[in-house]
């Protein structure tokens, strides 16, 4: 038995990468997996291995830029598995580029995936949420990085989530209901890709960083974010917890 035993956690963008480590953290701890992801090799993969530890976990196609789609996703993972205890909203197309580069479509992409995908999957799992349930959205340091060149249009999106973070923490807090933020610093799939390719670029990178490393999906992102879906942090809503090595200066 874990710390969340038998708790439903719905975690978005779970099929590599952040999402993922995070589902594999949170299953480690008694949670039974709902695993949402636009490609369904990537969730099978996810849930395979959530198995093969001793652990429950089901995958459910979803892309969070249809709306329509994130509702048929809420009530199927609630006639299989039960409910909604854990809502992470971790998927999110990533709209980069200097001001005068980012086009329009990937600005737009960047909100429908980021705070309206948010939004949407708060209130299709809020029902099931009140009582005792926990929100974990996913915020970033590029809001506050000491150099936001090309981080623009991202940082916007991702301090749109904050915003309805905060929120949702307010108006929710009376049905029982705790919504917090993190803005984690992980070795995705990508960034390890580009400190593969950039080995000296990635070694002045780890220089910015207090702890000197990248955080690792599971052991680092995913671990908070048992705690914070757990009853140790059952005081703790509307807040942002950096999980970026002590990078960013949050103030």
């Amino acid at each position: 038995m874990g710390i969340l035993d038998k708790k439903v956690a719905l975690v978005t963008g779970a099929g590599q990468g952040v999402g993922q480590g995070v589902a594999f953290a949170l299953a480690a701890e008694g949670a039974v997996l709902a695993v949402v992801g636009r490609t369904l090799d990537k969730l099978l993969s996810t849930c395979e291995t959530i198995r093969l530890r001793g652990g429950r976990a089901e995958p459910f196609v979803c892309d969070v830029m249809d709306g329509e789609q994130i509702g048929r996703c809420v009530e199927a993972v609630v006639e299989r598995l039960g409910g909604v205890q854990i809502l992470i909203n971790n998927a999110q197309v990533v709209p980069l580029g200097r001001l005068l580069e980012v086009t329009d479509a990937a600005f737009i992409d960047g909100f429908d995936s980021g705070p309206l995908a948010t939004l949407r999957m708060m209130r299709a799992c809020y029902p099931y949420l009140k009582g005792d349930g926990v929100v974990v959205n996913f915020a970033s340091s590029a809001a506050v990085r000491w150099d936001a060149s090309g981080y623009g249009a991202y940082a916007a999106t991702k301090e749109a989530i904050r915003a309805l973070t905060r929120a949702a923490a307010c108006e929710w807090g009376a049905d029982g209901i705790r919504v917090n933020a993190v803005a984690p610093h992980a070795l995705s799939p990508g960034l390890k890709g580009w400190i593969d390719a950039n080995p000296h670029e990635a070694e002045a990178f780890f220089k910015t960083i207090p702890l000197g490393r990248v955080g690792d999906c599971e052991r680092d992102i995913g671990r908070a974010i048992v705690f914070l879906a757990s009853t140790d942090a059952a005081y703790l809503t509307g807040a942002t917890l950096p999980l970026d090595g002590g990078q960013a200066y949050w103030g």
